[in-house]
């Protein structure tokens, strides 16, 4: 069972900036992810917040809730927020970061992300099939069932 997890302003998809992010809208994204988890034998849990707290208490609960892997977009708090990274770090299924866009094609402060480090991996530039390619990490490689 995989938690797909998006951040602040990830709910605008299709509205902000078309030309960096495309004109699908999240609730394609959820429709997309959704349909792979189904190819992919896994339920999928999508979640969308622009509140840092409310992701941090998902990401802390998501193996009592029986989740065995985190996507995540954070979007902006990639590049700041410790409080995000520690949340990641200090459980214990496994987390790869996605973004949808090339962040390091972008402006130079979306070069750094905080929470990479404590991810199992970072996809980014993909567009939709990034997420994809995190959900057959999680489900194919192993890593997250039974985490």
């Amino acid at each position: 069972m995989l938690l797909i997890l998006n951040g602040p302003n990830l709910n605008r998809l299709g509205l902000r900036e078309p030309g960096v992010y495309g004109s699908q809208t999240i609730e394609d994204l959820e429709r997309q992810c959704e349909a792979w988890g189904a190819e992919l034998g896994e339920t999928v849990t999508f979640r969308q917040s622009n509140f840092e707290g409310q992701l941090l208490e998902w990401v802390q609960e998501a193996q009592e809730q029986g989740f065995t892997g985190i996507v995540i977009n954070p979007g902006a708090l990639t590049h700041y927020s410790y409080a995000l990274r520690d949340a990641i770090s200090g459980q214990p299924l496994p987390v790869v970061e996605v973004h949808i866009s090339n962040v390091d094609a972008r402006e130079a402060f979306r070069h750094v992300s905080v929470t990479a480090a404590v991810c199992r991996g970072k996809i980014s530039g993909l567009g939709f099939f990034g997420y994809r390619l995190a959900m057959e990490y999680l489900t194919e490689s192993g890593v997250g069932v039974g985490a």
